[in-house]
């Protein structure tokens, strides 16, 4: 059962937009994303001169639209706290700069001690935005990889950021360090993704059917950059080639940058999943890192937000020879 706040009556003008019940209500009560204006209909919460009805229904001139909205979800997340290295901080938003190892939000086997217990302490007022068990969250990194994450404040700029990452026009670019030279040194990896047909725990690049040209996975699509070859000695005392990239990503799925470099025979350095059970370099976590996010904030000022790598990868790569302007630029050269 829903705790309802008051109902909110709306009549359609004269002359009626052109337009569907959930998105002429959105424009309404912007402060609420789509998604929940869709879950209220589908309750039964949303009437249409009394008679519940379907979000695609177009609306017409004269109808009473009543809004029976559901009061804010008391979640049994707990705040902890837990340090945040924010970035950037407005009414709206939160920028951080997630650690390597911190869960973004609780799932199975992590129902504390995640990014979403540490924003709870830091903000209250976020508990139930966006969703119950993942309040404020637009979009995730993986657990051992860290950088710049966003997370929304209120519905409102939940729903605003959440339309910007649907759309793609969101820059998203990391820092990876790849086993061996990448070859081609510079490319787009365009090779759908989805779950591995047998090990349920990864993901995959599925084959495009040859006589129907689709695929099971999902578009996918990486472009990326070489910035510098590492060489260094392995204990075993053989020479080890190493390439440091740029990495953008024009899609977003799950654990994208670690599927599409793997199925490149360049597996990300530290990655036991996708790459080599037994690490090369001694490291204990993946070089994977959310360097830079440019967005529209909702006030319609554009913004770039740039985080250095972790001080564990930079003594990485400060251990090796390099060479390439990448080398010189996280050399310190």
């Amino acid at each position: 059962m829903h705790k309802l706040n008051a109902a909110l009556d709306f009549f359609i003008p004269t002359p009626a937009p052109n337009e569907r019940l959930d998105r002429w209500l959105v424009s309404q009560l912007p402060q609420h994303s789509r998604s929940a204006i869709q879950r209220w209909i589908a309750d039964g919460l949303v009437l249409v001169d009394g008679q519940a009805t379907k979000a695609s229904l177009k609306v017409e001139a004269g109808q009473r639209v009543t809004a029976r909205i559901p009061a804010p979800v008391e979640t049994e997340l707990h705040a902890e706290k837990i340090p945040l290295a924010i970035v950037y901080e407005d009414d709206d938003l939160l920028v951080v700069d997630k650690l390597a190892g911190l869960v973004v939000h609780p799932a199975p086997g992590h129902s504390g001690g995640t990014l979403v217990n540490a924003v709870l302490h830091h903000c209250p007022q976020m508990a139930g935005v966006g969703g119950e068990k993942r309040p404020g969250i637009v979009h995730r990194l993986d657990k051992e990889t860290s950088g710049l994450i966003v997370v929304a404040k209120n519905d409102q700029s939940h729903h605003f950021l959440q339309r910007q990452f649907a759309a793609r026009s969101v820059y998203k670019e990391y820092l990876a360090l790849l086993e061996g030279r990448m070859d081609p040194a510079k490319g787009r990896i365009a090779a759908p993704i989805g779950r591995h047909p047998v090990e349920r725990k990864r993901q995959a690049v599925l084959p495009v059917d040859a006589q129907t040209g689709l695929s099971a996975g999902r578009e996918a699509i990486t472009e990326y950059e070489t910035l510098a070859i590492y060489d260094t000695r392995l204990v075993s005392g053989l020479a080890a080639h190493f390439s440091l990239i740029r990495a953008i990503l024009h899609s977003g799925r799950t654990h994208q940058i670690r599927v599409h470099c793997a199925w490149m025979k360049h597996p990300v350095v530290g990655d036991t999943l996708y790459g080599y059970k037994r690490q090369r370099l001694s490291l204990d976590r993946h070089f994977l890192h959310a360097h830079k996010l440019r967005f529209r904030l909702p006030s319609g000022e554009e913004r770039e937000f740039v985080a250095p790598l972790p001080p564990v990868l930079q003594a990485l790569l400060d251990g090796m020879s390099g060479e390439g302007e990448g080398a010189a630029m996280f050399n310190g050269e």
